[in-house]
């Protein structure tokens, strides 16, 4: 029950109505008894300042921001965390007594999930990621962090590839790999992600790599979250590969949002429990 005690929490994005973000927080809020609730805001591109505004004059506790704003967020806001500086992008904002710090929580909310469903060690990992976009930026620059080998980048566009690689090449070996040679750089890595939305629904039989170029020693990640198990990680499953799909990245950023808006611990088997029966029953 919202009542005048009630901190309000949100998402501002564009569109926002297939978000699974509402349903996952208000079942965590209600789940340990906090007096939160969480509503998401389609908020055109043009108003993104006014709405910025808004965190502060409702009194906000904090909101999450998707796309399009990630980016444009970040100079109307007070402060950035330094992860966020150097990914170049907010994913969250906490407003600590209307003063607005930006975080990002995808590379670890991505990082945490891999490490809890794969047991992989990251140290010896040499990766192969497909795509240069936001979601790349958040896990290279965690990744690299947490001390990754090495990062191929695959990307249609080479000019964004290469200042991904820029930013990252002070602290990991990074190359940018042209698409024709994808199998090639896959043929000696050890984890391969997707960080494109190709096989994303509706477009569920599309690949971002060829079958062929997998294999059962592969550790195979997917961002995406909708279908549950992408044609690409169907098809790694069925060669005996490990596989990682995107929810427990999706559960975990949202977790440690949860976290940074409340100073509890956030229920994580719950959210997960909530945002896969959405999904099951349909919901995007």
């Amino acid at each position: 029950m919202i009542t005048s005690k009630t901190q309000l929490v949100g998402l501002f994005g564009h569109p926002v109505h297939h978000s699974q973000s509402p349903v996952m927080h208000n079942a965590a809020f209600a789940a340990i008894h906090l007096p939160f609730a969480y509503a998401a805001f389609d908020v055109a591109p043009d108003a993104l300042g006014e709405a910025v505004k808004g965190i502060r004059a409702l009194s906000l506790r904090g909101v999450n921001v998707t796309i399009p704003h990630k980016v444009a967020i970040v100079p109307l806001l007070d402060e950035i965390d330094p992860l966020a500086k150097r990914i170049g992008a907010v994913n969250t904002v906490v407003n600590e007594n209307g003063r607005l710090i930006g975080y990002n929580t995808d590379g670890n909310g991505y990082v945490r999930s891999l490490l809890e469903e794969t047991n992989i060690r990251l140290t010896n990992q040499v990766v192969v990621m497909i795509g240069a976009g936001g979601a790349a930026r958040a896990v290279a620059c965690t990744l690299a962090e947490h001390g990754v080998k090495e990062i191929r980048i695959v990307n249609r566009s080479r000019e964004k590839a290469q200042m991904l690689a820029e930013l990252l090449s002070s602290s990991v070996s990074t190359s940018v790999i042209d698409p024709q040679q994808a199998g090639e750089a896959i043929s000696d890595a050890s984890l391969l992600i997707n960080t494109t939305s190709i096989g994303m629904y509706p477009h569920v039989e599309e690949m971002p790599v060829a079958a062929e170029w997998l294999r059962p020693d592969l550790v195979v990640s997917d961002l995406i979250y909708n279908p549950l198990e992408t044609k690409l990680l169907q098809t790694a499953k069925a060669l005996g590969a490990k596989t990682h799909s995107g929810v427990g990245m999706f559960i975990n950023q949202g977790a440690l949002a949860f976290e940074l808006w409340t100073g509890r611990s956030a229920p994580t088997e719950l959210m997960r429990e909530t945002v896969l029966r959405q999904l099951q029953h349909g919901g995007t």
